[in-house]
């Protein structure tokens, strides 16, 4: 028998925010999906998924369906309307094929803020004080015999690329260090959306930064940004922090820089074509790297389910949503 409810497909099923999920079926038929594969999902969306009315995706919904491409949105039924990502990076998903096929897409930024930016100091604290080599010491029974030092972060200088909400988060995280913090983006912000950073050309971020922190968006003006003509124009010893996309950094290049010892580390959460990573940077011990586990706690994982769960039911109810991407906050 058919629901009379908006039929909400769950790529994911929901793991931390059951109650909000129980809630949402007093306005919705939900399903996660059955399909093992993209070839299947594309036969069952002609019978068991034609009436779907919108998608809730999680970043490892590409495990079954892979990319949401063109190739993949032109297989939807006219009757889903929206796709509702629980994460704030929604690179997977070709909005253009959206927009031509009357899909909106939501995304959660708001939720994943803090767990990202409290792992980047992680990382930027662990790779300054070159800590990875001596975990790999301990283990190995030489406690810290001969062992590099690390650096303080006072005094340090670090330049934030991107300086959205992440990028904010990990400037004032960083303010009791004594790091003196720069930034840049398309444009110079307001004083209070840069949180008292210094905007700095790219050059000028590039060449004065003894850290740099990756924090923008990947798109097509923002893959390889920082290629091997970037590294060199960086601080020989420059220690590099990534929490955004992989592919925003030329891993191959970043590898060989920090073989040549002109980076001094890179703490890393995301990488160009995950999961494979470089063998080079497997191998090297001042590489401090974690398998994308930015938002990986189980507070952080529940307010992304409940917020896409939200935009899932503000479109249902006609409500405005909280958050449609840039590219569609004029469809709404």
């Amino acid at each position: 028998m058919t629901s009379s409810k908006p039929f909400v497909l769950f790529f994911n099923p929901v793991r931390h925010a059951g109650s909000f999920y129980a809630k949402l079926q007093d306005v919705a038929h939900t399903e996660v999906v059955t399909s093992k594969s993209r070839d299947e999902f594309f036969r069952d969306v002609r019978d068991k998924y034609k009436n779907i009315f919108a998608i809730y995706r999680t970043s490892a919904s590409g495990a079954v369906a892979g990319k949401f491409d063109k190739e993949f949105i032109d297989q939807l039924p006219p009757s889903c309307k929206y796709i509702c990502h629980n994460g704030a990076g929604y690179d997977p998903i070709d909005t253009n094929a959206c927009t031509e096929k009357g899909i909106i897409v939501t995304n959660a930024p708001d939720p994943v803020t803090d767990a990202t930016a409290d792992l980047a100091i992680f990382l930027l604290l662990g790779a300054l004080r070159q800590l990875n080599p001596s975990l790999l010491a301990l283990r190995a029974g030489s406690f810290k015999s001969g062992l590099d030092f690390g650096h303080d972060p006072q005094g340090k200088t670090l330049g934030i690329l991107g300086m959205g909400r992440i990028g904010r988060a990990i400037k004032s995280r960083c303010d009791p260090f004594g790091l003196k913090t720069v930034y840049h983006n398309r444009n110079p912000l307001s004083a209070e959306r840069a949180a008292g950073a210094e905007y700095v050309t790219f050059e000028k971020l590039l060449q004065e930064s003894d850290i740099i922190s990756v924090n923008v968006p990947l798109n097509a003006s923002t893959k390889y940004l920082i290629d091997a003509a970037e590294i060199a124009r960086m601080k020989p010893g420059v220690v590099i922090i990534n929490t955004a996309r992989g592919p925003v950094i030329n891993e191959a290049a970043m590898a060989d820089a920090l073989e040549r010892n002109h980076i001094g580390a890179v703490g890393l959460d995301v990488y160009e074509r995950e999961p494979e990573i470089n063998e080079k940077l497997l191998k090297q011990p001042r590489a401090l790297m974690v398998p994308h586990m930015g938002t990986h706690t189980t507070e952080t994982l529940a307010k992304m389910e409940t917020w896409a769960m939200e935009n899932a039911r503000r479109a249902i109810a006609g409500e405005p949503l909280l958050s449609p991407v840039p590219e569609h906050q004029g469809h709404c």
